[in-house]
């Protein structure tokens, strides 16, 4: 047993489309295609520089359907990771669904059984884990497989009036709203940093500064 595992890994689950690169209506079909968002790589670096593993959970439904096949897919994530590279940080791995709506698997976002299988690969409890995604579906599958959900605007959302976007949040109790996946990593490492110092009985870090609390 691994002397971090008294708490289990710390894990941040993260959607793609939106969240990490540019949504794109007709999905991301080739590398090239993958435009990441500004700050979002840098982003998942400083998650791992202070001990957080990142794996991504993606519904590929373009698989099902034809418009993309698995080397297209893994061409895009490795892509992505060469690019995470550049900047000092991971991905400890891609979890996707490559179904259709219509094959009912227990794996299509929101449902479940993709994070399920995320927790018991890593073994780790999913009430500890943060999920990150710029939909109303990723919050739903944070909820379904009780993570702790977060949502970032970097996405189709983030046109929504506030008084939709309330609306949208009604569905999941609890979700936390950031602008974009730099701000939503920043407040998941402060908070990590007051739950460890916490934890060991001290007071804050020297670095937070008492006006971050609020």
């Amino acid at each position: 047993m691994r002397a971090d595992h008294a708490h289990g890994m710390k894990l941040v689950i993260l959607g793609r489309d939106g969240t990490i690169n540019r949504y794109r209506d007709d999905h991301v079909k080739a590398p090239e295609e993958l435009d990441p968002l500004p700050g979002a790589l840098e982003a998942v670096a400083r998650l791992n520089h202070n001990g957080w593993h990142t794996v991504l959970a993606t519904n590929q439904a373009g698989i099902g359907r034809g418009l993309l096949d698995m080397a297209s897919l893994n061409a895009v994530h490795l892509h992505l990771n060469q690019l995470l590279a550049e900047k000092g940080g991971r991905l400890d791995a891609a979890f996707f669904c490559p179904h259709t709506p219509e094959e009912g698997c227990d794996c299509r976002k929101p449902l479940p059984g993709l994070i399920k299988q995320i927790g018991e690969r890593f073994d780790v409890e999913l009430d500890a884990v943060h999920m990150v995604g710029a939909s109303l579906t990723d919050l739903l599958t944070a909820q379904n497989a009780g993570c702790i959900p977060h949502l970032v605007l970097s996405g189709p959302l983030g046109v929504l009036e506030s008084h939709q976007l309330q609306e949208v949040l009604a569905s999941v109790p609890g979700a936390r709203v950031h602008a974009d996946l730099a701000a939503c990593a920043e407040a998941i490492i402060q908070e990590g940093r007051r739950r460890a110092a916490e934890e060991r009985g001290q007071a804050l870090p020297p670095d937070t500064q008492a006006g971050d609390l609020n």
